[in-house]
């Protein structure tokens, strides 16, 4: 570690705040959350007997994105839910929604991380229950009778006096003080270890590392612990106080490893509102790319958040022109306060692409630091972790389910602005594990055996190599492992001996869900003459569709009807299996695929609400879709001396 970067993680600058999510410009009501006494440990967490599988036989489904009322956003927004109910609600208990209601998951999740923002976690609770210290501050009192009030005008009036204090560097003193995210951190992560019940659920320990660079462009990072509090506790979670430099995450990480001996992983989300930055080709100072910082980037980064209820960052019509199922829940004009997207920047915002950018850096550095896996999350900031397209509790709680809430902007401004009815109900991650522990978890996620999925919980399996036939699909899983590489590995041969990979697949419908309409390769290579490419082919699909003379596979129908948000699985298929060999496959050059696999159309949520509600809306809001999931790549590298 340099100097430089051990002095930017020993140090607290007075900006506290300054860099804070731009959505508190869109707050709208605002309630104290309770500072409850942190739990015990319930001792079944840590004696229960738990069954480990020889491979992952099982895909345990959650989510790495929750934001509860210790969020400063979510907070000031009048959030009430603690670690303790967002919990609760993904193990399957019903908790009281932040509007008062009931509200329960149709299944439980198998596990999930809180990942509260470190930047300020804590503070506006103390603000808001007007702690003694906080109120010895006139400013800071000042804001806390405004935020008590209900008066929505004055609410709306501290958060910006609250905001141009802090982005002028004016953030009253007692604001600052590390304590207050000292105290939250400790009651969240004893609140994880309550509630982790090896074999049963698994609760992670996390937190959102939340750059904002250049005025809004998102370049979070969750960081989700393979570890208990014991180690946890040990270090603070660092805040974009010390630096915005992922390199300093990088760093920070290392330490935290080093001191504690536990282990740590980061993930990206939602590069589409980055406006470039999230995968650009150059380090946060501007400074060119290094083989040390790739291979430093994709030590840490194993996985990357393809989709969220904030659209989806897997690619974009411009950037994939023949790949007709590209064009969907694109959240593309502008970054997190809807400054426009400029010429240029897609290319460098999603998941695709980064793939192929990366084969290409690995060519030219010797390190691949887009070698990134699939994951899928909310980014909820209710504390209600809901993905299910009939049970969809929104992104903040002034988008609870209601008849309005498809109108209210919810990001941006201007031709950038988004509002309700474009909020995605997604995503959850599938996770091929041994066992449904914290380790055996964090340990597929490390190896990138993971698939994203939009809130379906199908399962896919993709296994790659050299000496796979027909055959195989006959005990896939055994002969997967046994015979080759599973989702997240890598491939490499001599080209003067490896012949064409062949690929085992398996997609199984969710059983409480839609059949299956095709499952899909997307390879992405790169050229003698540096170029990237992809392709798209349709491996398998449901029902006697042919593709006609150019390869176009017809739509598989469709039987929703929206006067009752129904639908029927009389088209489709239960599961699609398929062993297929790349028929354009050059040993010379690098290449990735992944597969995407879609269901039959189904009602969105957006439906439901028309029908559960009554709710009026334009014609030009979507009203179906069909859901999707990703697995994580396989790569394929030439053996050294063949690049």
């Amino acid at each position: 570690m340099s100097d430089k970067t051990r002095a930017l993680l020993e140090t607290t600058p007075v900006q506290a705040f300054a860099r804070l999510l731009p959505l508190m410009l869109l707050l709208a009501a605002c309630k104290p959350v309770p500072d409850a006494e942190p739990p015990k440990v319930a001792p079944a967490a840590t004696t229960q007997a738990v069954a480990h599988t020889a491979y992952p036989t099982r895909a345990y489904f959650g989510d790495t994105h929750v934001h509860t009322g210790w969020s400063v956003d979510a907070g000031t927004e009048g959030v009430v839910t603690t670690p303790e109910e967002a919990f609760r609600l993904a193990r399957g208990d019903e908790v009281t929604s932040n509007t008062g209601r009931p509200v329960k998951l149709k299944r439980p999740l198998d596990w999930m991380a809180i990942t509260d923002h470190s930047d300020g976690m804590g503070t506006i609770s103390e603000v808001i229950a007007r702690n003694p210290e906080m109120m010895a501050d006139p400013v800071v009192r000042g804001w806390s009778d405004a935020l008590r009030s209900g008066d929505e005008h004055r609410m709306h009036d501290a958060a910006m006096d609250l905001i141009r204090h802090q982005a002028n560097g004016k953030t009253p003193d007692v604001m600052e003080d590390p304590k207050w995210m000292g105290s939250a951190w400790q009651k969240t992560i004893v609140i994880a270890d309550k509630y982790n019940a090896p074999g049963k659920f698994t609760a992670f320990i996390g937190y959102e590392w939340t750059v904002n660079a250049n005025g809004g462009n998102n370049l979070h990072r969750n960081i989700i612990y393979r570890d208990g509090a014991d180690k946890a506790k040990q270090m603070l979670p660092l805040t974009t106080f010390q630096s915005q430099d992922p390199e300093t995450l990088w760093a920070w990480m290392e330490d935290y490893e080093r001191k504690t001996g536990g282990r740590v992983l980061a993930i990206p989300h939602n590069g589409n509102l980055s406006n470039g930055r999230m995968f650009e080709e150059q380090r946060f100072d501007g400074r060119p790319l290094t083989r040390e910082y790739a291979q430093t980037r994709a030590r840490w980064e194993r996985l990357f958040e393809v989709v969220q209820i904030k659209g989806q960052s897997e690619s974009h019509p411009r950037l994939s022109p023949n790949d007709a199922y590209a064009n969907w829940d694109l959240w593309d004009a502008g970054n997190l306060v809807g400054l426009p997207k400029q010429p240029g920047m897609l290319r460098t915002e999603y998941w695709r692409e980064a793939l192929k950018s990366g084969l290409r850096l690995d060519r030219e550095l010797g390190a691949n630091p887009f070698k990134l896996g699939a994951n899928g999350a909310t980014d909820t900031h209710t504390g209600l972790p809901t993905a299910e397209e009939d049970n969809f509790w929104g992104k903040f709680r002034g988008v609870e389910p209601s008849a309005t809430r498809w109108q209210p902007t919810v990001l941006g401004s201007g031709p950038a602005a988004k509002r309700g009815s474009d909020m995605v109900s997604a995503g959850y991650m599938g996770v091929w594990a041994t066992a449904n522990t914290r380790e055996a978890l964090w340990d597929a996620m490390q190896r990138r055996e993971t698939f994203a999925t939009t809130g379906t919980r199908m399962t896919l399996r993709f296994f790659g190599g050299f000496n796979f036939s027909a055959e195989d699909l006959k005990d896939l899983v055994a002969n997967g492992y046994a015979k080759g590489v599973p989702m997240g590995g890598d491939l490499s041969a001599s080209p003067q001996r490896a012949k064409a990979p062949t690929f085992l697949i398996a997609a199984m419908k969710d059983g409480d869900g839609a059949n299956l309409d095709r499952v899909s390769i997307i390879k992405g290579w790169v050229d003698a003459e540096g170029q990237t490419h992809e392709k798209v082919w349709d491996v398998k699909w449901s029902g006697a569709r042919a593709p006609d003379a150019k390869g176009k596979l017809p739509d598989v129908g469709n039987t929703v009807d929206l006067r009752t948000a129904t639908y029927k699985n009389t088209i489709g298929a239960p599961e699609l299996i398929a062993a297929w060999t790349d028929p354009e496959f050059d040993p010379r050059v690098r290449a990735v695929y992944y597969v995407r696999a879609l269901e039959i159309p189904t009602p969105r949520w957006t439906a439901y609400d028309v029908v559960r509600f009554h709710s009026k809306m334009p014609a030009s809001v979507q009203m179906t879709l069909q859901e999707r999931g990703f697995t994580s790549p396989i790569w394929y590298t030439p053996m050294a001396g063949h690049r």
